[in-house]
């Protein structure tokens, strides 16, 4: 049975830190952008590169026909999906009386329901195999909060209740769900925040630095791994200590 994963919202930061990384231990992988092909492409190129297989495909994953038709033209191009890693998501900073409808139901959209969907596609052909896993990228933010974060909290909190019920409901499937929750690692999201804020951000990490995409690519291919055989249900926080 072939190796097969895609990895939502792949083009950059954490997601491209994961396509890379599963590119390089044998997957087949699909990088999943929504506008930007030209960043998906560098990072299917750079797998091929070295000796893997990538494909890019562009859909808004909050569109559950569109997300069906990116399932069926992995399995035409690359086969059944064996791991799921949702990673697409969109932040938002403000207060929370100044966010009106629209952000609000896309912000969901996005980030929660866009998770809903992927995960429907592909669970049909994992049932039937009885086999498969599935790695929901959340927030420390989902566990604890964030002040002029409440969507993003919001949505992120409500991945990780549905990694441990849909754990539950798929074990007798021979499915995992795990979940990782990052701390503050260096991205192009999290570079809005200033540079100030970023350094006390570090100060306050008691490994006293920020993440990198890569810190997070190595915790969602061991929880892909053969390693973590008997490890569903969970939330592995990756933040350097912030929330111990």
């Amino acid at each position: 049975m072939g190796k097969i994963a895609l990895v939502t919202g792949g083009s950059r930061g954490i997601g491209r830190a994961i396509a890379l990384e599963l590119g390089h231990r044998g997957y087949d992988v699909c990088v999943h952008y929504q506008t930007n092909q030209t960043l998906a492409q560098e990072v299917a190129d750079s797998i091929a590169a070295n000796g893997g297989t990538a494909m890019t495909y562009g859909c808004d994953i909050a569109d559950s026909t569109a997300v069906e038709a990116m399932v069926a033209e992995i399995y035409v191009t690359l086969g059944q999906v064996s791991l799921l890693v949702n990673n697409a998501g969109m932040a938002h900073q403000g207060l929370f009386q100044d966010m009106d409808d629209d952000l609000w139901n896309r912000m969901l959209a996005v980030n929660l329901t866009g998770t809903r969907n992927t995960i429907r596609a592909v669970l049909p052909a994992m049932i039937g195999r009885k086999r498969g896993t599935i790695i929901n990228i959340s927030s420390i933010w989902g566990l604890r909060g964030a002040s002029c974060e409440v969507a993003y909290a919001a949505t992120k909190g409500a991945i990780i209740a549905m990694t441990r019920s849909l754990a539950l409901e798929l074990a007798p499937s021979g499915i995992r769900v795990n979940c990782v929750a990052p701390g503050c690692i260096e991205t192009d999201m999290t570079a809005s925040l200033g540079a100030e804020t970023l350094a006390q951000l570090a100060e306050e990490t008691p490994l006293g630095r920020l993440g990198t995409p890569a810190d997070i690519a190595k915790v969602v291919t061991f929880l892909a791994s053969p390693d973590a055989s008997f490890v569903t249900g969970q939330v592995l926080t990756a933040d350097g200590g912030l929330t111990v």
